[in-house]
């Protein structure tokens, strides 16, 4: 992907530019995406979910100004679904198109074989371009002024799908056995995103650049809080966010990520809070806590929790 209007000059434009579409990076995160698109590398994105993976590509679609392309991967996904599908139904009625003017394509007068010949002419055509259907994959590389192209939770798919981009990543292109090799002719940027449910294979991970995104540290949280929740007052944005770091220290079936967190401010907001106490903090907990097992083990804790939270932002 060529970088027509100076996007990628370095690091520190790169997460400048993702702050302007809404994505409140670190360095780290900024400095993997400028490496990647100098090195026409495709991006590995691990870490737990809600820390902001799908929406890295997405914003960096935003600020490339390219479109984004998605391929949500499942268990059971194959080529038919992710590259490309033939037109079945227009093949339907250009067979009946052929067979209603059979007589004027075949002579008469033509033996056999020579009639045979003419027919298979025709029949190529079922499988050209005009019928093919293209899917995220090919989508992707036939887009001439490039795209993102995000393969998500790339870790959901059968190790056999996994095998099969391995193809793409390296060569960008792909073989369609009825036309043959498809290039991209401009390279797509390429973002995987993976849950860590199964281990990838080397060899995807050869092929890319890998990112592990964590929870944030309270500095960059807070930012990000104050980006989407704008307005909020500045005590109960530092109260909020250390909370939910002393919560991330427990063990629970689920931690709460970013979008709770930023969640979360919204409903204080509306609830004309200023800065949190132990009343406000216990009916508001299944804005960021999903299970009941969860709620119950924080509520228990819950003075100790917020006396400690507060004595910290004082």
């Amino acid at each position: 992907m060529t970088d027509r209007d100076g996007t990628f000059k370095s690091v520190d434009g790169v997460r400048e530019g993702l702050k302007g579409v809404g994505y409140i990076c670190n360095t780290e995160i900024a400095t993997t995406v400028y490496l990647a698109f100098h090195l026409e590398k495709p991006v590995l994105i691990e870490g737990p979910a809600g820390v902001g993976k799908t929406e890295l590509a997405k914003k960096a679609a935003a600020f490339m100004n390219v479109p984004l392309i998605r391929l949500q991967c499942y268990e059971g996904l194959d080529e038919s679904k992710a590259l490309y599908e033939w037109k079945y139904g227009k093949q339907l009625l250009y067979t009946q198109l052929l067979r209603d003017k059979l007589d004027r394509i075949v002579s008469r007068d033509s033996d056999l074989g020579e009639s045979i010949r003419t027919l298979h002419q025709y029949e190529d055509i079922f499988y050209s371009p005009q019928f093919l259907e293209p899917r995220p994959l090919l989508r992707a590389l036939q887009e001439e002024q490039g795209a993102v192209l995000l393969i998500d939770e790339v870790d959901k798919a059968d190790e056999e799908f996994e095998a099969f981009l391995l193809e793409i990543l390296s060569d960008f292109q792909v073989s369609i056995p009825e036309i043959g090799t498809v290039r991209s002719q401009t390279r797509p940027y390429v973002f995987l995103t993976s849950n860590s449910t199964r281990e990838l294979s080397e060899a995807l991970k050869r092929r890319c650049l890998h990112l592990f995104i964590p929870c944030p540290q309270p500095e960059l949280e807070r930012a990000i809080v104050r980006y989407h929740v704008p307005g909020i007052p500045d005590r109960l944005e530092r109260q909020l966010v250390a909370f939910i770091h002393e919560i991330r220290k427990l063990e629970l079936k689920k931690t709460p990520s970013i979008s709770e967190t930023i969640d979360w401010a919204r409903a204080l907001i509306l609830l004309h809070a200023e800065g949190l106490d132990r009343d406000l903090t216990r009916k508001t907990l299944n804005t960021f806590l999903k299970f009941e097992e969860d709620i119950r083990q924080v509520d228990e804790k819950l003075m100790l929790l917020v006396d400690r939270t507060l004595k910290e932002t004082a």
